[in-house]
Formats: C-alpha cells, sequence, structure tokens
C-alpha cells in the first residue's frame, strides 16, 4: 500500500472525515503532519501544495488535495488504485 501523509490540524471535521474515508478503505498508518502552532511546517505545506488549508493529502507522490478533491477521486474511482500503486 502507497504511504499516505496528511497534513493536519487538531481540530479540523475535514481532517477527521478524511481519516474515516481511509478507515472505511482499510487503511492504516498515516503520516500526520499537524501544523498547530508551527509555522515552519504550514510554510513547508503552503510551499509544497500552494495551498492554505488542511488537510492536504499525499498518496506515494500524489498530492491529492483536501478532503473534498479526496472524496471526489473516491467516486470516481480513482482512489483504490492510487493506494494500491507501488
Amino acid at each position: 500500500m502507497s504511504e499516505i501523509i496528511m497534513y493536519t490540524s487538531s481540530h479540523c471535521p475535514y481532517c477527521k472525515q478524511a481519516e474515516a474515508l481511509f478507515d472505511r478503505k482499510g487503511v492504516k498508518g498515516i503520516r500526520k503532519i499537524n501544523i498547530d502552532g508551527d509555522a515552519a511546517l504550514r510554510d513547508e505545506m503552503m510551499s509544497k501544495t500552494q495551498r492554505r488549508t488542511v488537510p492536504q493529502i499525499y498518496i506515494g507522490d500524489t498530492h491529492v488535495g483536501g478532503f473534498d478533491d479526496l472524496a471526489k477521486l473516491d467516486r470516481a474511482g480513482g482512489l483504490d488504485p492510487l493506494l494500491n500503486a507501488n
């Protein structure tokens, strides 16, 4: 299974929804990078993704985007192949 990295915040409902979707897919071991109170991590996230909001999700080397992007990818049938790519 591909590595999943998620930039997150402690009180983000969309982060929790993304985690729940991954859980339903049987994904274990999401590497969460909490940007709360860490300007350097927030800057890193914004530099990599060109976005300011969390979550920002990577599956392998692919930047998926936020929760809405993740859910859309799943509905289109593209999430499972990405999760299972190596």
